[in-house]
């Protein structure tokens, strides 16, 4: 159907033509993007031209105006109308009347209506006291009626907006942060709003507010296109959920990137997140402009007054070769000439950095356009420049953007465009790849001081995850880019080779130490093989460190930290000449030693509680402690079923293991018995912790067999089942054989939920093994458990039969 056809369709302006023709407008599959938002704005217009003609039959003095989104003309197919009646002051019953005639065949249509009555002084007021409905106003547009009276207003409006602007715009750019620090950054997001959070749909309006003012305009290059990509994902989102959302929830995604032809959920994330990054960066731009102005105008009448009536010139600081600070930005020197100097930028960016400054647009702009590329490999200042760059800290951040928002970082790292602005659909990542990389450099540089090459260490946490953009396992990938990218950086071969040995194993620490027993040999003997030296082990425990409090709070404890702390000392030791296979058995502490002698004497497991907190980081040094939940030790005569037996009462008492380690524990001289030790780590799921004596009572009933853990957790699900949500991967169980001699290792990786401990242990003593030692991880919505188990004899398990035993217990967990 034809848009002449749509129009005529909705001639008779009674709702029923009106709603034919906007659904069949709404459903051509033909038409999207700019022209349906468009062709819907004017067949509304025409609709409410007829409704407002119909009742405003012989009066004078009377408008419609549309105000905000639909005053810009950007309906989307589920957007509110907002509607202004503007009159003169005249009859008011008669102007009431009209109001009633336009607004009730609009409701009547389910459509939502943001509606006001007011003459101009009235809207002016009511503009001066709100600032939400000023910024609508900036965008006023006449429909139908006294077209005088509309423009008296928009003139009137945007001239209080000019004179006020020095007031309202530090007021606006407050509610800004406000809300950006209430709904997040869009470009980040994986369910991003994508009016509300930080670069999205309300920001590029905020944009063309201030430049209204003009006082300051944002940078136009890919404003209007990221704006429009935003909106055409609302439009998308809008029809696939039939709904006003601006939620862009996990379940719509597929469905919103087929409407609007993209590949998959991933394309359309990434392209939502180059749009908000662009309108983040223009915001940053504007808003550092005002500010500008702002201070400018109120010193310039002094500083005039004190030269006389001369016009001041800006001061300018040299920073670096060709680089100069002048009003709070980092800006060329008027000798400097970027296409002579193809190190400038990254000169510039670090002096940007290490000043704490930001680089100004236009000298970013400039060096994009006419800066020659760096030779391969690059001059040893480059190198020097990019480490100086990535050292710098927090300030880091706000400069690579700068670079990136122009292009410059892919001209410098071309295997970057693969990672920028790539999602992490990970609960525990908080950062897009290309992000998280530059955070992990951040923290990296405040751990500059405890290695012996802190460039190695900045440009490894740089490019550790570069192999994301890469099909396969990403350390694989990694290291064989990162081969190629520090040979053109400059590094010399065996700098390479630190560099590619960093990346591909840039996971082996934390997973080892909290995936594996460190009292086996073969555990420690093969990290220690990865890793091949002391000074790429010390590179890699700050690596490490520094990736996970990247990544996000749930990637990094001090119990995590205590664990790799613990790895590296022992695979230092190994590096050194020292031999693994007689290691030391960790001394217990007095505490479990004095639980452990109680269980033994009294034949019954005992327990103890204690409340773990995390000590305040820097970005929170005056704050509480994090609480890190609560710290279960459980002596127990060895015994079968031990596990389960455990993990069921603790099911049962909805505390979630956050973390779990069994072993059998060493006693002292002169003491008969064996005795297994829990060290655990449990939250509450809600509520309060239950009494140490009310657990210790139902373990001696789970042990003895008097308590049917498997009937009450039963019972418990089938009262509350669970909620739909995103569906999970279906768990995996894997043996890795090598991973020690004294034992076989079996690693269960699912979905975490309560009871799946239980599960597990009841499985695996069900198949007739014993687990020696036991050591659980949760890492958001997962579970990575890893069991040392044995035969009844106690050697590890024949290949056959712990393959039989891992593919039984997948089945029973997928069951």
């Amino acid at each position: 159907m034809s848009s002449t056809d749509v129009h005529n369709e909705a001639e008779d302006s009674g709702p029923s033509g009106y709603a034919a023709a906007r659904l069949r407008l709404l459903t051509e599959g033909a038409r999207s993007g700019p022209p349906r938002r468009a062709a819907l704005a004017e067949l509304t217009d025409d609709w409410l031209t007829g409704l407002f003609a119909a009742g405003a039959e012989g009066m004078r003095g009377v408008s419609l105006v549309a105000v905000g989104g639909y005053g810009r003309g950007e309906l989307s197919p589920r957007s509110d109308l907002d509607l202004l009646l503007l009159h003169d002051g005249g009859d008011g019953k008669a102007v009431a009347a009209l109001a009633d005639r336009i607004w009730y065949p609009v409701w009547d249509l389910g459509l939502a209506l943001d509606h006001s009555v007011r003459t101009p002084a009235e809207a002016r007021k009511t503009a001066g006291e709100d600032l939400k409905v000023q910024l609508g106003l900036l965008d006023a547009r006449h429909i139908a009626g006294d077209l005088g009276l509309t423009a008296g207003l928009r003139t009137a409006v945007l001239a209080d907006w000019r004179n006020q602007a020095p007031k309202r715009l530090p007021e606006l750019q407050e509610l800004s942060a406000e809300r950006a620090e209430r709904q997040g950054e869009l470009q980040y997001l994986l369910e991003p709003d994508l009016k509300e959070a930080r670069g999205g749909l309300r920001d590029a309006t905020i944009l063309r507010a201030v430049a209204a003012s003009w006082l300051a305009d944002a940078p136009r290059e890919g404003l209007a296109d990221a704006r429009r990509r935003l909106l055409d994902v609302r439009d998308a989102l809008h029809l696939t959920t039939g709904r006003a959302t601006d939620r862009l929830a996990l379940q719509e995604q597929d469905q919103v990137a087929a409407d609007l032809g993209l590949l998959d959920a991933d394309t359309l994330l990434r392209q939502v997140y180059e749009a908000a990054r662009v309108i983040s960066y223009a915001s940053d731009v504007t808003w550092r402009e005002v500010g500008r102005v702002l201070r400018s105008r109120a010193v310039r009448p002094r500083l005039r007054a004190m030269l006389g009536g001369a016009k001041p010139t800006a001061e300018r600081s040299p920073l670096a070769e060709g680089v100069v600070e002048q009003d709070g930005e980092v800006v060329l020197a008027r000798a400097a000439r970027p296409e002579r100097d193809p190190v400038l930028p990254l000169r510039a960016a670090a002096a940007a950095a290490q000043a704490g400054l930001p680089l100004s647009l236009h000298a970013v702009r400039r060096m994009a356009a006419t800066v020659r590329p760096l030779p391969t490999p690059w001059p040893a200042e480059a190198r020097e420049q990019l480490v100086t760059l990535l050292g710098s800290g927090r300030p880091t951040v706000d400069v690579w953007e700068a670079l990136e928002a122009e292009g410059l970082i892919t001209r410098f790292l071309p295997d970057w465009e693969r990672v920028r602005c790539r999602p992490q659909r990970n609960a525990v990542h908080i950062w897009t790849v290309d992000r998280h990389l530059i955070e992990t450099a951040v923290r990296a540089s405040e751990f500059t001081r405890r290695v012996h090459r802190p460039d190695l260490l900045l440009v490894a946490a740089l490019l550790h995850d570069i192999g994301k953009g890469w099909p396969g396992d990403h350390s694989v990938a990694g290291e064989i880019i990162v081969k190629d990218v520090a040979a053109r950086i400059g590094f010399d071969r065996d700098d390479v080779t630190v560099l590619s040995t960093l990346v591909r194993h840039h996971l082996l620490l934390v997973e080892t130490a909290t995936r594996r027993d460190l009292e086996d040999p073969a555990t420690v003997r093969s990290v220690a093989d990865a890793v091949g030296s002391q000074s790429t082990l010390e590179l890699l425990h700050a690596l490490t460190e520094a990736d996970a409090l990247a990544t996000g709070p749930a990637a990094w404890s001090s119990w995590r930290g205590s664990l790799v702390a613990d790895l590296v000392k022992r695979v230092a030791a190994v590096l050194a000449g020292d031999d693994p296979d007689e290691p030391e058995a960790a001394a217990p502490t007095a505490e479990q030693e004095r639980l452990a002698i109680e269980a033994v004497a009294t034949g019954s497991p005992v327990l103890a509680l204690r409340a773990q907190t995390e000590p305040p980081t820097d970005e929170q040094p005056s704050g509480a402690p994090e609480p890190l939940g609560v710290e279960l030790l459980i002596a127990v005569p060895d015994q079968p079923g031990v596990l389960p037996a455990v993990a069921g009462v603790l099911a049962m008492h909805r505390l979630t293991v956050r973390t779990a380690e069994l072993r059998t524990l060493d006693l002292p001289d002169g003491v008969d018995g064996s005795v297994l030790l829990l060290n655990w780590r449990v939250a509450a799921e809600y509520g309060s912790l239950p009494q140490a004596s009310r657990l210790r009572a139902d373990l001696v009933r789970a042990l003895d067999g008097s308590l049917d853990i498997a009937g009450r957790l039963a019972e418990r699900d089938a009262a509350y089942p669970r909620r739909r949500g995103v569906v999970a991967p279906p768990p995996r169980v894997s043996v890795h054989p090598a991973a020690s001699r004294l034992a076989t290792v079996i690693e269960v990786r699912a979905q975490d939920a309560p009871g799946l401990l239980f599960r597990i242990g009841r499985a695996l003593e069900d198949a007739s093994v014993r687990v020696r030692s036991a050591h659980v991880s949760t890492l958001g919505a997962n579970a990575v458990d890893a069991f040392y188990v044995t035969g009844p004899e106690g050697a590890p398990l024949p290949g056959e039969e712990a393959a039989s035993v891992a593919r039984k217990l997948e089945e029973t967990l997928r069951g």
